[in-house]
């Protein structure tokens, strides 16, 4: 018998006994949707993550703090208290999110500026604001994001701060467009805010500022919902905020960000990294920051994807008890076509393609439907619950895992079938043409 002649037979078989086939071929169906959806979304969420990422530039640059040595207080291995540090600030910023880390100066900015691979410094100046009013209306909290060198806001409207002008200019998070009494994200561009701050001495100030653009709220937004003041709202503020300090305690700054160059590869990165680190300083890119996030979600898709290749095992027996009954209902055929010359290959080969059929009919239809299911909940969330989140796919599919989905249930289906399809081929032609 001839192969197309043999995968036609093996087709033509596996409907034979139609309920418990289709039955089977559900179970294998539950299987496959469910690894199709889970997978679909690990692909969504970290699809947006990277599209972010790539939104906001700065794969070029680096946080950069000093970290404090933590080796002993409160919660630490060793017992006794921790010995003050002058030079100690908390840091609140991306680099090293509710640590202590000790203050760099501009002695330390010097000095990472002169290590190998260390294009450009910049110090990330913190500043913590009162509030923000648009008109003399309602007074919001409000927070200044610090963007590091070479990053950028995604904007839904107008264009992104100008640091080259003397001009006070700030981006507006959308969030904060219609409390302040705007009609739009377009009707805020262009207009002035005022932004208040306290300085060191408990003195209010208020600076007026005029909104540029209008920033898209992202899952893995640098600056969250905070304004983006350019580079001369941000030196006003930092100066303001800093009325009554000392002279020699102004220029003290919980983190740095250093540019290495966009053409930099994974191993020069973190030879970079290992410069920073003997010379006392911790850095951490974008992809670092968010990496962790990137490996909880795909620890939670691979939590999912264990519960459905479950499903997929239990399936497997189905087609062992579906095939094993096959073979006992089709004995004296089996001996019909060995004594006509059949070998016991042909056989095994037969049954084992009645599997694998068994098995792509099921991944097929469970991926298919996965991934109508998978669209149709992905549109309606992005429309209702996510629609804080503008360009998020929540489940989205990707042709080559896909495919690899079907193909992987098809071998687990395969190897479900070489019991049934051993015995089949090991059947004695005599015996079996005399099977009652």
């Amino acid at each position: 018998m001839r192969t197309v002649d043999l995968i036609g037979t093996a087709v033509a078989n596996t409907f034979r006994s139609k309920t418990r086939t289709i039955l089977t071929i559900l179970a294998i169906f539950v299987g496959a949707f469910t690894l199709t959806l889970t997978n679909g979304l690990g692909t969504g969420i970290n699809a947006y993550i990277d599209d972010t990422v790539s939104s906001v530039g700065a794969s070029d640059t680096m946080t950069v703090t000093k970290t404090a040595d933590t080796g002993s207080g409160i919660g630490a291995a060793t017992s006794g208290p921790k010995e003050y540090d002058p030079d100690a600030v908390a840091a609140t910023g991306a680099g090293a999110p509710g640590s202590t880390v000790v203050a760099l100066t501009p002695t330390d900015l010097d000095e990472l500026g002169g290590i190998d691979g260390v294009l450009d410094v910049q110090a990330v100046k913190s500043i913590s604001t009162d509030y923000i009013e648009a008109g003399g209306g309602t007074k919001y909290v409000v927070g200044v994001g610090g963007l590091i060198s070479g990053q950028s806001v995604t904007l839904l409207d107008g264009a992104q701060p100008d640091d080259d002008t003397d001009t006070l200019q700030l981006v507006l998070p959308t969030s904060y467009v219609e409390p302040l009494g705007f009609g739009s994200d377009a009707d805020a561009v262009g207009q002035t805010v005022t932004v208040a701050i306290t300085d060191a001495q408990r003195t209010q100030h208020t600076v007026d500022a005029t909104v540029v653009g209008v920033a898209e709220e992202s899952l893995a937004s640098p600056t969250g919902a905070s304004i983006v003041p350019n580079a001369a709202l941000t030196d006003l503020l930092y100066e303001t905020q800093n009325i009554g300090v000392p002279s020699d305690q102004v220029e003290r700054y919980a983190q740095a960000s250093i540019r290495f160059g966009a053409d930099a590869t994974d191993e020069q990165v973190t030879a970079l990294k290992d410069r920073l680190a003997d010379a006392g300083y911790t850095g951490t890119t974008v992809a670092d920051q968010l990496g962790t996030i990137k490996t909880v979600i795909d620890g939670i898709v691979l939590v999912l994807n264990a519960f459905a290749v479950i499903a997929l095992l239990a399936a497997s027996f189905g087609i062992v008890n579906t095939l094993l009954m096959s073979v006992q209902e089709r004995t004296r055929e089996i001996g019909l076509m060995k004594a006509m010359g059949m070998g016991s290959g042909k056989v095994f080969g037969l049954f084992s393609l009645e599997a694998a059929f068994i098995g792509f009919l099921g991944s097929a239809i469970g991926v298919g439907i996965a991934v109508l299911a998978g669209t149709g909940i992905s549109a309606a969330l992005s429309g209702s619950l996510l629609a804080d989140l503008p360009g998020l796919d929540l489940i989205a599919f990707d042709p080559a895992s896909l495919a690899i989905i079907v193909l992987v249930v098809m071998v687990i289906a395969f190897l479900a079938g070489t019991l049934p399809a051993a015995r089949a081929a090991k059947a004695d032609p005599v015996e079996s043409l005399r099977y009652e």
